[in-house]
């Protein structure tokens, strides 16, 4: 199924996004958690620089 998916957005648009993940210290506990977001090529750094 996966492959199906994978095959669907390099035929459209899917080539224009990127998924990100970011790793966010929490300030209560210390811990550390991960944001994950798919945004387009262009919005990639922007995306890492806000908050």
């Amino acid at each position: 199924m996966a492959k199906k998916v994978v095959a669907t957005l390099q035929k459209g648009g899917g080539k224009e996004h990127t998924k990100v993940i970011k790793m966010v210290k929490s300030e209560k506990s210390g811990s550390y958690t991960f944001k994950e977001e798919i945004v387009l090529n262009d919005k990639v750094k922007e995306w890492f620089t806000k908050g």
